[in-house]
């Protein structure tokens, strides 16, 4: 009977885990979706995993084959920076934003969602005249 209780009470607590998982997640993808509404992109987007990242390539104008490197280890740390400078420059703030993007990410990313900061396009596109 203790064993069967025991087994109820695990199950139970990696419940509650599991919902606190997906609230963190969700929490930190709202963010995400504001810089993607503000990039004229879906904010769905935000929410789904590698979706999410596709579109925050194409916002960033990187190449969607980028995402191949972004699956291998310690590689994708140097590209995740890169990302994140780039993400800066379109929404034309400094490398120094792009920093706090990169130390704290989530904070610096609802900053750049609510904030006045406007979408330029991205990196490399011919700007007019």
């Amino acid at each position: 009977m203790s064993q069967i209780l025991a087994a109820s009470s695990d199950t139970g607590q990696s419940g509650a885990v599991f919902i606190w998982v997906v609230l963190a997640y969700i929490v930190s993808c709202i963010p995400l979706s504001l810089i993607f509404k503000k990039a004229d992109k879906s904010a769905v987007a935000a929410f789904v995993p590698i979706w999410n990242t596709i579109v925050l390539l194409q916002i960033v104008g990187r190449p969607v084959w980028w995402i191949v490197l972004l699956l291998i280890p310690f590689v994708n740390l140097i590209f995740i920076i890169i990302i994140y400078l780039d993400l800066a420059t379109v929404f034309g703030k400094q490398a120094g934003f792009g920093i706090g993007l990169i130390l704290l990410t989530w904070i610096f990313m609802l900053i750049l969602g609510v904030g006045s900061a406007s979408y330029q396009g991205p990196i490399g596109r011919p700007t007019a005249a």
